[in-house]
């Protein structure tokens, strides 16, 4: 087995505290809602939509702090363009990675994934001075990335090795390059987005066996692994494991308080399910063996009656002499 597939389940984090916030189902209501509602509360002197998510108010930056840290400040909670942290990061080389990292979130935030992709990645092995660390963990705590982790399943995720992986990974699955997503999210701690994340890519790519051993015995928890066994479902119906995709579906629909929307999938797959049952169960060959012998009683009829109309005519001659 390959680096980065385990042999067991996955989604079991230890950890008593996990940088990542309650996930959201994104559907046309809430995003026609949301995007009302970031329009509303710029327009009201809100904080501006592309800018970086924060949890809270933006941390005040000390008075102490050098030339570099109050360029990278302005440029991380002040700014919308990439290319500003970018030339932050070339003017300070000691900065450089950090920069590019945070450059890279922006650009994933405003939905640029290609670039997105190339900012994270070169940020990731860029080597960042002892200041810019610190600068790090004192102010950049709080910032939130919003990540879809599989499909209409967002997950916000403060800033942490978490936040820039999934989102490295959400931006190699959007540009194509599926197995270099799935190496990026396999490298992460145990957790259920990161779990989704994983099985999405690997359910997108056919691998639908490490799937199943992945998710072996995951339960309806909570809407993440609702979407976890769905995924897990299908996959096992792609294997021909009817029984088993049948058990992860109703283990979706057990708990109530799951989302209408995967409640809805979860339905729809139950119903594809039924059908493939339905269209094993009628057999092809049996069907096509029928068919000569329903054409054969039909020619024994005609040929009797054929017969029949043929005798009346000569008994009718018959008589008539």
């Amino acid at each position: 087995m390959s680096a980065g597939q385990p042999a067991g389940p996955i989604y079991r984090d230890t950890r008593d505290l996990t940088p990542f916030g309650s996930p959201q189902v994104r559907t046309p209501v809430r995003d026609l809602a949301g995007g009302v509602g970031g329009i509303l509360h710029t327009a009201l002197g809100g904080r501006n939509g592309a800018l970086l998510g924060v949890d809270g108010a933006i941390p005040r930056l000390k008075l102490i702090t050098g030339r570099a840290a109050k360029a990278v400040y302005e440029a991380i909670f002040h700014n919308t363009d990439p290319n500003q942290l970018i030339s932050t990061g070339r003017a300070n080389p000691g900065w450089a990675g950090l920069c590019y990292v945070m450059a890279g979130l922006m650009a994933h935030k405003q939905g640029s994934y290609l670039r997105a992709s190339e900012l994270l990645q070169r940020g990731l092995t860029t080597r960042n001075d002892d200041d810019a660390n610190q600068f790090a963990s004192g102010y950049l705590t709080r910032l939130v990335t919003r990540v879809e982790v599989a499909e209409r399943i967002e997950v916000p995720v403060l800033f942490s090795e978490e936040a820039v992986f999934l989102a490295l990974a959400h931006s190699l699955r959007e540009t194509g390059n599926l197995e270099a997503a799935l190496q990026t999210v396999s490298s992460l701690p145990p957790s259920l987005p990161a779990a989704l994340a994983r099985c999405s890519v690997a359910f997108s790519l056919g691998r639908d066996k490490e799937v199943a051993v992945w998710t072996e015995g995951l339960l309806n928890a909570d809407d993440l692994s609702a979407a976890l066994l769905l995924i897990r479902a299908r996959s096992l119906r792609r294997l021909g494991a009817a029984a088993a995709a049948q058990a992860a579906l109703k283990e979706v629909l057990r708990r109530r308080k799951t989302h209408l929307a995967l409640r809805n999938d979860a339905l729809t797959d139950r119903a594809l399910l039924l059908l493939d049952n339905g269209r094993k169960s009628l057999n092809p060959r049996d069907w096509l063996r029928g068919r000569p012998a329903e054409l054969e009683t039909f020619d024994v009829i005609r040929k009797d009656v054929e017969e029949r109309r043929l005798w009346e005519q000569e008994w009718k001659q018959l008589n008539r002499e």
